[in-house]
C-alpha cells in the first residue's frame, strides 16, 4: 500500500464521520475536475504493441527485385535540393541496387517493403524499390511467395502499385486520414529493414507537412526506426490504419537516427486510385507560373497580409483562356482558401481534369472570380512556355536606380540572354553589390519587364513607376524580372 494511503486510513479512524465524508467529497470533486481538464482524445503510452502487430502483420510484405545492370551509371542525385545543408547526410534508399558502383553487366537483387490494400492483391510500395526491375517477388508474412506485375508508378510522389494473383483472398489494410495525425501521436512502422525480414518499430509523429524536394511532397516525420529496406512499408496509427508510406531518412551513416519521412496517406490514396483506374496519374493543370507572396511583396502590392499565390507568367493554357494575368494574386481555388504556392499546386493537381472551377484573384486591389477549365499536367509538362510581347523600341539611355544600372533591351541583347524573340523591358547591366537588389538576387543580364505591375520599356517608364509608388506612400516597388525567360517578382525598397 502507498504510504499516503496508510496515513489517510489512520486519520480516518480517529476523525468524526461528517468530517470524513466532507474530505472524501472534496477529493472526489478534485478528481473529477482534473479528469475534465484532460482532453478526452489524449492517449497515454500503450502497454504493448503486440495486439496491433498481430493484427496488421499479415498485410505487410517483403519485396525482392531482380534487375539486369547493363553498364555503369551515375549515382542518383539526393532528394534534397543541391547545396542544401542536409545534402551530404541524406540517405533516401534511392540506390538499393548499387547502381552507383562500377562494373560490367550483371544481375542485381534489392530488398524493399510494401503492403496489401485489397483482398484481390493490389500492393503499394515506393517507385524506387521496383524501378527498372525485371522481376518482382512478394513474400508474405506467412512465408508464401508470389510474383508481382507492375500496374503503374508515380515518380513525383515515389509511389508504385503492384498486383499479385492469389488463389485466396489476401489480408489487407486500409488507409487512414493523415490530416488527423497530430504531432506526438504514437505510430508503428513495419517492413524489411536491412534484409532482416519482418520487423516492427514504434515512435511518434515528430512533425507534419514536411517538404523535401518534390512538387507534391507532404511528409510525416517520425522517430520510429526506419532503415534501408523499410522503403515502401507502411506507417500505422494506433487504429491499424496506414497514414504514411515510409520513404526516406535523414542520416549521416545510412542508419536510423530518429528522423524518418513517410509520404502522407492523403497524397498516396489519390495516386493509388488513379494508378489503379488508369495505370498512370492524371493531375489538373492551371497553366501559370507562380511564387509565394512574401511580406515585402505584399507591402509593395498594397496587400493586407502575405498570403496567396502571385502569378508571374501566363503562357498559353487554361489560365490564359480564363483571363488570368501576370500580377494577379490567387486567393482561393474551387472555394478553398490558398495560403501559398505549395497549397495551390496540390489543390490544382487534385482537381478533376476538364471541369470548370472558380478561382478568386486579386487584381489592382479588387477581387475578381474567374472560371477556369483545367487541363492535364502530364500532357502540358513537355510544352515550351514562351511569353508573348511586342517588338521593343530601342532606347540607348542608361540610368542608375534602386542599386541597378539599366538600359532598354535590344533584340540583339535579348537573343544573347537567351530570351524569346519579342521580349522587351530594361536590361540590368550592373548591380551594386552593397544594394538590396544584389542581396535579393538580381544580377547583370536580368531583364525588368514590369514595375508596379505595369509594363516598362524605357527608363522613363521605370522612373515614372518609382515616382507613382512614392506618391502613393509605398515603401517598396514590385518588379517583374526575367532571367533566361523565367519570371519572378522582386520587391525593392524605395529608400535605395
Amino acid at each position: 500500500m502507498h504510504p499516503h494511503a496508510i496515513s489517510l486510513s489512520r486519520r480516518a479512524d480517529a476523525a468524526p464521520e461528517p468530517v470524513l465524508r466532507l474530505f472524501l467529497a472534496l477529493m472526489l470533486g478534485l478528481t473529477l475536475a482534473l479528469s475534465q481538464a484532460i482532453p478526452s482524445h489524449a492517449q497515454g503510452a500503450p502497454e504493448s504493441f503486440a495486439d496491433l502487430a498481430d493484427k496488421i502483420s499479415p498485410s505487410v510484405v517483403n519485396i525482392t527485385t531482380s534487375t539486369t545492370i547493363a553498364a555503369p551509371t551515375q549515382e542518383r542525385p539526393p532528394m534534397v535540393p543541391e547545396g542544401s545543408p542536409f545534402e551530404e547526410f541524406f540517405r533516401d534508399f534511392m540506390d538499393p541496387q548499387g547502381r552507383g558502383e562500377q562494373g560490367g553487366p550483371r544481375r542485381s537483387e534489392a530488398l524493399g517493403s510494401g503492403f496489401v490494400v485489397s483482398a484481390d492483391g493490389y500492393i503499394v510500395t515506393n517507385n524506387h524499390v521496383i524501378e527498372g526491375a525485371d522481376d518482382i517477388q512478394i513474400e508474405f508474412f506467412s512465408g508464401n511467395k508470389l510474383e508481382a506485375t507492375l500496374v503503374g508508378t508515380d515518380p513525383k510522389t515515389d509511389i508504385a502499385l503492384l498486383k499479385v494473383e492469389s488463389p485466396t483472398p489476401l489480408p489487407f489494410v486500409s488507409f487512414g486520414n493523415s490530416d488527423e495525425a497530430r504531432v506526438g501521436d504514437w505510430v508503428v512502422a513495419m517492413g524489411n529493414p536491412l534484409g532482416q525480414g519482418f520487423s516492427v518499430s514504434a515512435g511518434i509523429v515528430s512533425a507534419r507537412n514536411r517538404a523535401l524536394s518534390g512538387t507534391y511532397d507532404d511528409y510525416i516525420q517520425t522517430d520510429a526506426a526506419i532503415n534501408r529496406g523499410n522503403s515502401g512499408g507502411p506507417l500505422f496509427n494506433m487504429e491499424g490504419e496506414v497514414i504514411g508510406v515510409n520513404t526516406a531518412i535523414l542520416s549521416p551513416n545510412g542508419g536510423s537516427i530518429g528522423i524518418g519521412f513517410s509520404m502522407a496517406s492523403n497524397v498516396v490514396t489519390k495516386v493509388v486510385g488513379q494508378l489503379r483506374e488508369f495505370g498512370e496519374t492524371r493531375r489538373g493543370w492551371l497553366g501559370v507560373r507562380i511564387q509565394d507572396v512574401t511580406p515585402d511583396v505584399a507591402e509593395a502590392m498594397g496587400l493586407g497580409e502575405a498570403k496567396g499565390a502571385l502569378i508571374t507568367d501566363v503562357p498559353e493554357g487554361p489560365a490564359k483562356e480564363a483571363g488570368m494575368m501576370a500580377g494577379d494574386v490567387i486567393l482561393s481555388f474551387d472555394g478553398a482558401e490558398v495560403s501559398d504556392t505549395r497549397e495551390l499546386v496540390r489543390r490544382v493537381a487534385d482537381a478533376p481534369i476538364g471541369e470548370a472551377v472558380d478561382v478568386l484573384v486579386m487584381r489592382d486591389g479588387k477581387n475578381e472570380t474567374l472560371l477556369v477549365t483545367l487541363g492535364r499536367r502530364e500532357e502540358a509538362e513537355g510544352d515550351e512556355i514562351l511569353p508573348t510581347a511586342a517588338a521593343p523600341e530601342t532606347d540607348p539611355a542608361t540610368a542608375e536606380v534602386l542599386g541597378l544600372t539599366v538600359a532598354p533591351l535590344s533584340s540583339e541583347e535579348a537573343a544573347e540572354l537567351g530570351l524569346p524573340g519579342g521580349t522587351e523591358g530594361l536590361a540590368v547591366t550592373s548591380v551594386d553589390e552593397l544594394s538590396e537588389a544584389y542581396t535579393k538576387g538580381l544580377r547583370e543580364g536580368d531583364v525588368i519587364t514590369e514595375a508596379g505591375q505595369q509594363k516598362v520599356v524605357t527608363i522613363k517608364d521605370l522612373q515614372d513607376r518609382i515616382a507613382e509608388a512614392k506618391d502613393a506612400g509605398r515603401k517598396s516597388l514590385l518588379l517583374l524580372v526575367r532571367r533566361g525567360g523565367d519570371p519572378r517578382f522582386v520587391a525593392l525598397s524605395l529608400d535605395e
